[in-house]
């Protein structure tokens, strides 16, 4: 079990796990919190179907349903992977949304210090009409979606104490079903950093979400309201965006513990 600023997952590698395969069901019985061992997805690191990389990435949220890509997972995969690898600093991770490149930059403890390549961050589903959006607790100033290999829609609101994003998150992704997509409320703090939280599809509420905080990142940047180096704070902590044409998330993999089933 691993976190990623306190977004945690399930992570078993094919290696020592014979026969794995992508079981929704599995997913839902380990991540439930309390019938189970608890997190927010399980990610399989499956052979290669190209010798060129170093593992495949399938990840299942807590309800089973299979996600593209996850800024936090993909770290935590790495982090796996890495512990199995001591000499290894860089790996080649295939994904739904393509193969993301990642860089090991520093170990204190269970922690790694990861960066990730998250790609380009393109315009994501039609935004609804913004006043379809709006909700009774908050002010909201600009929405925009945005698609990293999965979909998002970031709203900059006025005040995040008064957004409760286990109630207004799945209001709005409702305007998105049955596709979903994952609903990020953003408040611009000064210079170059931003706040967010979460609400993600197939997970609900997460404490940090990294393909969430690319696309905010790069739409806060878009607004004129930050820079092209980003820091991304989020429940779990902070992480760091530079924005471009392949936007890096950089950010912590901790390793929790161990688990082997009876």
């Amino acid at each position: 079990k691993y976190h990623g600023l306190g977004n945690d997952f399930l992570v078993a590698l094919a290696a020592e796990n014979p026969g794995l395969t992508a079981d929704p069901s599995l997913a839902e019985h380990l991540c439930d919190r309390r019938r189970g061992i608890g997190a927010d997805g399980l990610i399989l690191a499956l052979a290669p179907l190209d010798p060129a990389n170093d593992a495949r990435m399938v990840l299942l949220n807590s309800d089973g349903s299979e996600a593209e890509i996850s800024g936090n997972g993909i770290r935590c995969l790495a982090q796996a992977v890495f512990r199995t690898r001591p000499d290894c600093r860089e790996l080649r991770i295939a994904t739904p949304a393509g193969t993301r490149t990642l860089q090991l930059h520093g170990v204190d403890g269970h922690s790694a210090q990861i960066e990730v390549s998250m790609g380009a961050v393109v315009d994501g589903p039609p935004l609804v009409a913004l006043e379809e959006l709006a909700r009774p607790s908050f002010e909201l100033l600009r929405a925009a979606t945005g698609d990293v290999g999965n979909p998002h829609i970031v709203l900059l609101v006025d005040d995040l104490v008064a957004v409760d994003p286990s109630i207004d998150g799945p209001a709005i992704e409702a305007h998105y079903k049955p596709e979903g997509l994952n609903v990020h409320f953003v408040a611009h703090d000064h210079g170059d950093v931003i706040t967010v939280v979460h609400w993600e599809r197939g997970s609900g509420v997460t404490e940090a979400c990294g393909s969430g905080a690319t696309v905010a990142a790069t739409l806060a940047r878009g607004w004129g309201l930050v820079g092209d180096e980003v820091r991304v704070q989020m429940p779990g902590g902070d992480a760091t965006v530079r924005v471009g044409d392949d936007a890096t998330l950089t950010g912590p993999a901790t390793y929790i513990a161990e688990i082997e089933a009876a």
